[in-house]
């Protein structure tokens, strides 16, 4: 017995040195290469698009066209704000993005030395790569803290923003599980199920202030910018939501993929041919813990502010269901699912995603978690025919690698996992 909570104290000990050590240099690289915030940045009108518009109209017949009794034709829309939130499926809508701006030699705005925007810091201008007042961009994806006063001096004036949440409760677990060892605060848990003892008593564990605590609450609301510590009956937070559904034209949900995607296409006038995708970034299903409702429900109290988001924006994805056509949206779900069934069937050795051991190429190894080899990827098939040969391989590379092939220089996020890998954590 005390040899094993010596060992226990050892490990402790031992996380708590090194993380201590890993989470100093990394404070420092940050400080060194966050960008100089510039105050007095030249306010230049964006013009209003830089876009190599697509060369095509689609005869449509569309959600408000089919309210008016109308058919007609649409231009795909290429100026997209995607606000990209944790743990919500994002890296597979990344993929979509990427390869629809490559398509059509459209405009990113993509951070620089890293693979999001100094996040968890608010957004600014001026940590976009080789941004200078007045320059255009069509679309911006990756992960940042939206500050919207920000970002609309970024982006064209008829920018369409879209967004995607999750059920809270999911996301906690999901968040816990792959952040959770980067909030020092989790450290002192000693109990085997970690996730089930800080829900018992949040408190005694969250400090506010810990270093990256934000992940562990209320995520969703904070990623969009606002403070994930209030109450959620504070007036505050009904007012966010509000300022969210202003501005945002389409909020998506991971629970219903599927149909979140033929409604981007709706919202977006584009083709079925630029929905279609492989689930990137996806969990084993033996580190998923499934939540018992008690877990559930606290989860879902402890995140009382991502579960007031979520339910708002639920109501209104069923309300644009229901203008699009559920027979409608049944049968479009049904030719995505299909399409992309074809596809893995031509692209992907076996059918389907394998461990992280199992994956071949090194292009196709996915960013793990700290400790964990619980993210799946997959590996091409052999002898593609021409035809489809450089798409698949488009569709199924990981995140890091597709916006280091669009030339986003790394060396911070590179140089992250080359310290975890030797420090074996």
């Amino acid at each position: 017995m005390i040899g094993k909570q010596g060992r226990q104290w050892r490990s402790i000990c031992k996380g708590l040195v090194l993380g201590t050590l890993l989470t100093s240099c990394m404070i420092l690289l940050y400080c060194l290469s966050a960008p100089q915030v510039q105050l007095n940045l030249q306010e230049v009108p964006v013009p209003y698009s830089c876009a190599h518009r697509p060369a095509r109209t689609l005869q449509v017949s569309n959600s408000s066209q089919i309210s008016l009794g109308l058919t007609g034709t649409c231009t795909p829309k290429v100026d997209v704000m995607f606000m990209k939130t944790h743990k919500t499926a994002s890296s597979t809508l990344l993929n979509i993005l990427f390869r629809f701006g490559e398509k059509h030699r459209l405009k990113f705005a993509f951070p620089n030395s890293r693979n999001d925007f100094f996040y968890p810091s608010l957004f600014q201008r001026s940590q976009v790569k080789d941004y200078r007042p007045g320059m255009c961009f069509n679309i911006i994806c990756n992960h940042m803290r939206f500050n919207e006063p920000e970002v609309v001096k970024l982006l064209p004036s008829d920018t369409t923003y879209v967004s995607i949440l999750r059920d809270p409760a999911e996301l906690f677990e999901s968040s816990f599980h792959y952040f959770g060892r980067l909030a020092p605060f989790t450290w002192k848990i000693s109990a085997e199920d970690k996730l089930a003892e800080f829900l018992q008593d949040p408190w005694h564990y969250f400090d506010p202030e810990g270093y990256n605590s934000f992940y562990l609450k209320n995520l969703l609301f904070f990623d969009f910018g606002f403070d994930n510590t209030m109450e959620s009956d504070d007036p505050r937070v009904d007012e966010s939501i509000r300022s969210i559904a202003e501005r945002f034209r389409l909020v998506m949900l991971v629970e219903y993929f599927e149909e979140s995607l033929i409604l981007l296409k709706d919202t977006l006038c584009w083709e079925m041919d630029d929905l279609l995708f492989f689930k990137l970034n996806a969990r084993k299903g033996s580190t998923v813990s499934r939540l018992k409702p008690e877990l559930r429900a606290q989860a879902l109290e402890w995140n009382g502010i991502d579960w007031k988001l979520y339910q708002h924006f639920n109501a209104t994805f069923w309300r644009k269901v229901d203008v699009y056509g559920r027979q409608r949206m049944a049968k479009d779900v049904e030719e995505l699912r299909r399409r992309n069934k074809e596809m893995a069937a031509i692209c992907i050795e076996g059918g389907q995603a394998v461990e992280a051991g199992s994956i071949q190429e090194t292009a196709m190894q996915p960013w793990q978690p700290i400790g964990e080899k619980s993210i799946m990827g997959y590996n091409l098939k052999k002898n593609i025919d021409k035809k489809h040969r450089k798409l698949c391989r488009k569709m199924l590379t990981p995140e890091l690698q597709y916006l280091t092939n669009l030339g986003v220089n790394l060396w911070i996020t590179r140089l992250w996992g080359y310290v975890r890998d030797v420090i074996n954590w």
